[in-house]
């Protein structure tokens, strides 16, 4: 019988005062047996619900009853089947809009911590050297190349590797991971854990190349007609920041959350001997509502700022995971609701002093669902700041496809795709963010989990 329990097991937090102060990951997991409690709260549902809410089709139900019998081995097993980033997933995916919001212990009490059992399960594997046991699959002798190594690059590898796939990735950066390793702070996701997925990836027989943007250094026809490949994924990410339009937006002090996570995520301008280093400001302004808004307020906080995150709906409206939005508040994050800016303003040297915002409130839904934030005519006020880092969503990151004849693109620069691949060459296939223009970490897995089975079918019908 489940255990009847309607709150989920609690999973232990640094303090919040303490943790302002380092980089060190905030949630520290669960004991086994805390995972084994939360599992054995799962129904084992006829119509498994969470599975549909899942991109990647995890057998949720499955390896939650191996881990609540205390199978962990077996339940990894499961999970690492269908999942080629446990550990990530588990981490940072939405799960309260995916697995647990469909979840039906969610209807009468809380959902299961389905994200932190996998991350438990996960965590548990490569701690005891299971992660390290993997074996190349026999090659069928095939090749395929993927463009970026962000979620849906590793993801397609992995599917692809287990198949007997030649994989190779061409990254533009000089470290593999993509949004994983420059996007998210070391706080939600240590950078050891992401370099321990590609490590696993590389054993599979997957090769990575760094340092490599397709496009200038090769053109996807070059890697057909003289690398030898037989079909192309691309995934190149959406790291192209996006901005209001209003003045003083080019002032000093003002950044992409982009630019200024890259410089703290990916090239440690948190330390004080970093070759790149980022300002200590006093007071920031964080414009935007979303993961990565919350994730360069907390950056930001932990630099020393007084932290204010200005965005223009209302708490209900807010797109970053609730536990994000708890954490922010907890280290002590001002949220400037119902806000928008207008201006930004500077000092005689150019540097940003300050931030004019209305007011707004909330009209009828939009074409997102959401209610329509309207200004308040005569609200203006000035709020004193010395940074402002804008985090207005992304759009694909630019690429050339010089010497690629015929392909066809998309008013947003994306390779025109479905499902099935480019809809003007057969051998492209492009998902995640290089598809839609934007992508969560786990609607990336999915696009690439889906573009690998998509590119087995098209090399088995040409051969």
């Amino acid at each position: 019988m489940a255990n009847t329990q309607n709150v989920r097991t609690l999973m232990g937090d640094q303090d919040p005062v303490n943790r302002t102060t380092n980089f060190k990951e905030v949630a520290l997991g669960y004991s086994t047996g805390a995972a084994m409690n939360e599992a054995d709260r799962c129904l084992n549902c006829k119509n498994k619900p969470c599975v549909s809410g899942c991109p990647v089709g995890i057998p949720i139900p499955d390896f939650l009853r191996k881990v609540a019998d205390g199978d962990i081995a077996g339940a990894y097993e499961i999970l690492s089947a269908a999942n080629a980033l446990p550990a990530v997933s588990g981490r940072v995916c939405p799960q309260e809009t995916q697995c647990e919001g469909k979840c039906v212990r969610g209807i009468k009490g809380e959902p299961i911590a389905i994200g932190r059992i996998e991350r438990f399960v996960a965590d548990w594997a490569a701690y005891r050297g299971i992660t390290d046991k993997v074996e190349p699959v026999s090659s069928n002798g095939h090749k395929v190349a993927v463009i970026g190594s962000g979620p849906a690059g590793l993801t397609c590898a992995g599917e692809l590797a287990r198949m007997g796939y030649e994989v190779t990735i061409f990254e533009a950066f000089h470290v593999a991971g993509g949004v994983l390793s420059y996007g998210i702070p070391e706080f939600r996701l240590p950078k050891a854990v992401v370099k321990r997925e590609v490590e696993k990836l590389e054993k599979m027989g997957v090769k990575i190349e760094l340092n490599m943007v397709i496009g200038k250094v090769l053109t996807i026809t070059e890697l057909f007609e003289q690398e030898g490949f037989e079909a192309v994924f691309i995934g190149s990410g959406a790291g192209l920041p996006m901005f209001m339009k209003i003045p003083g937006e080019s002032l000093i002090g003002v950044y992409s959350a982009n630019e200024y996570l890259t410089r703290i995520n990916l090239m440690k301008a948190y330390k004080a001997d970093a070759p790149t280093p980022v300002l200590r400001n006093k007071k920031v302004a964080v414009v935007g509502g979303g993961n990565v808004a919350m994730d360069a307020a907390r950056c930001a906080k932990r630099l020393g700022a007084d932290v204010h995150i200005v965005y223009r709906r209302s708490e209900a409206e807010l797109p970053a995971r609730a536990e994000e939005v708890h954490h922010a508040k907890q280290e002590g994050i001002v949220f400037d609701l119902l806000t928008n800016p207008v201006s930004i303003e500077g000092d005689e040297k150019g540097q940003v002093q300050s931030i004019t915002c209305i007011k707004m409130e909330l009209g009828e839904p939009d074409a997102s669902g959401r209610r329509r934030p309207m200004a308040v005519p005569g609200s203006e006020f000035k709020m004193e700041v010395d940074a402002v880092i804008m985090s207005l969503g992304t759009q694909p990151n630019p690429m050339s496809y010089e010497g690629t004849p015929g392909l066809e693109k998309t008013k947003k620069g994306c390779v025109a795709a479905d499902e099935k691949g480019c809809t003007s060459c057969p051998a492209i296939f492009a998902g995640g963010d290089a598809a839609t223009g934007a992508a969560t970490v786990i609607l990336a897995m999915g696009a690439g989990k889906n573009a690998a089975k998509s590119i087995d079918e098209y090399i088995k019908s040409k051969n």
